[in-house]
């Protein structure tokens, strides 16, 4: 059956004592019933425009809406309904006359403006032939819950940022383990390399001082022996099979070239050294240049085939650092530069200074970085290598280490032409960001 209209301000029964209610005809009960439940009942005519035909008299409580100016407009219900909730609603209403009941959760406007959560159960009644006779639907207030909900989904939200974060700590500081293990190893080779290399280097200059010292010695007997004809006819024939003059000039070379073969050894034994800086746990005033000289030796190898290394180093302050840590950056630039190089290329480190900052650039002349990557480089895990060729957590890492130092690192790129990554850091701590 249909509910008739009636104005509840005007009943008896609303807010009349219990005694009086039970008292009263079924009519009048049943409205005192609709009207006190925490649920705003209401009923429309089965059509497309699901016009009120009644709205239970606590809709006043709930929206501030007399429910005969609900019923007095035919777009009221529409109209009420928050815009960006309406689209759903209004794109499944109709399955309510296949399915026979629909449940929505929506925002609609009160008489103040303000928007409640609603949760709406519409069910279709039929009349005994089958045929639509109306909708009766159910709206409670669940606004309360939605603000609870959004707020337990915020702090999950946080808690996941936070173990995200967590996540991506602990793998850095598995990078970092791994790095500080490699340079513990560096450093335990270069002092390995470093005994022998001392006393071979200095065999070398003993031997090439005997070398010099026999020659003289045969030069002396030459000359000594040129007063007898018969005895420099035999020194002419010994110099002759020895082919001494070819001796003395291929021993001085051959002593010069071991001594800068062992120079070479040393050199690369000091970049070891100094790129690693074990034991390295406080900072340190420390000169930029000689990190990148250092680095540049350690990834030569990885570099020498690929690309031409050009240095514009300015004049630099030496600056307080973790230098160590500081050249790991320099090597995971250097690195990334030559990954992008897929030929013959170039890679330009220049240096400068900028007010309280100190800069240091390197550029290469590769592939680039597309546009939609550009924001997500520094993101751990985040890489454009192939599977297996890289972890994603050279530029994420080498992002936390110049953070820490009070620094920020620029990047800019053209696809196809090459990329510039400039590493720019306090000259003292406390520098304005």
């Amino acid at each position: 059956m249909q509910f008739e209209e009636f104005d509840s301000f005007s009943s008896t029964a609303l807010g009349a004592p219990v005694d009086r209610v039970e008292a009263a005809s079924p009519l009048v009960r049943l409205r005192y019933l609709i009207d006190n439940t925490p649920a705003i009942i209401y009923c429309t005519v089965p059509s497309g425009d699901f016009k009120m035909t009644f709205v239970s008299n606590n809709a006043f409580h709930m929206l501030g809406y007399r429910p005969q100016d609900m019923v007095a407009d035919p777009n009221f219900w529409f109209d009420h309904i928050h815009p960006a909730d309406a689209p759903n609603i209004f794109s499944s209403l109709a399955l309510v006359f296949t399915e026979g009941q629909r449940a929505y959760e929506y925002r609609f406007r009160a008489s103040d403006g303000t928007y409640l959560w609603m949760h709406d159960t519409l069910r279709l009644i039929r009349d005994e032939h089958g045929a639509p006779l109306e909708v009766i639907g159910s709206l409670t207030d669940i606004t309360v819950r939605k603000h609870m909900e959004e707020a337990l989904q915020a702090k999950g939200d946080e808690q996941q940022r936070l173990i995200a974060k967590l996540r991506d700590a602990h793998d850095q500081l598995l990078q970092a383990e791994k790095m500080a293990s490699i340079g513990q190893l560096a450093a335990g080779i270069a002092h390995e390399i470093n005994n022998p290399v001392g006393f071979v280097n200095s065999n070398m200059s003993a031997l090439q001082g005997y070398v010099a010292t026999l020659f003289g010695v045969i030069e002396d007997y030459e000359r000594a022996g040129g007063a007898d004809p018969a005895l420099a006819a035999r020194y002419a024939q010994v110099r002759a099979r020895a082919e001494l003059d070819y001796l003395k000039q291929d021993v001085g070379e051959l002593v010069k070239e071991s001594m800068d073969g062992l120079k070479r050894v040393r050199d690369i034994v000091q970049a070891l050294k100094d790129f690693s800086h074990v034991g390295e746990t406080a900072w340190q005033i420390a000169d930029l240049h000689r990190g990148l000289d250092s680095t540049l030796s350690i990834v030569a190898n990885e570099l020498k085939f690929k690309a031409t290394i050009e240095k514009h180093y300015g004049v630099l302050p030496q600056i307080p650092c973790l230098a160590s840590q500081l050249n790991q950056v320099f090597m995971n630039l250097l690195v990334n530069a030559g990954h992008a190089i897929k030929e013959a290329g170039l890679i330009t480190l220049r240096t400068g200074v900028e007010g309280p900052w100190v800069w240091v650039e390197v550029g290469d002349n590769g592939a680039g970085i597309a546009p939609e990557h550009l924001s997500r480089i520094f993101e751990p895990f985040f890489t454009t290598k192939p599977v297996g060729s890289g972890t994603g957590l050279g530029l994420s890492l080498s992002y936390g280490i110049v953070n820490k130092h009070g620094g920020r690192i620029d990047v800019a790129s053209v696809l196809g032409k090459g990329t510039r990554f400039t590493v720019w850091l306090p000259v003292s701590q406390g520098a304005p960001a």
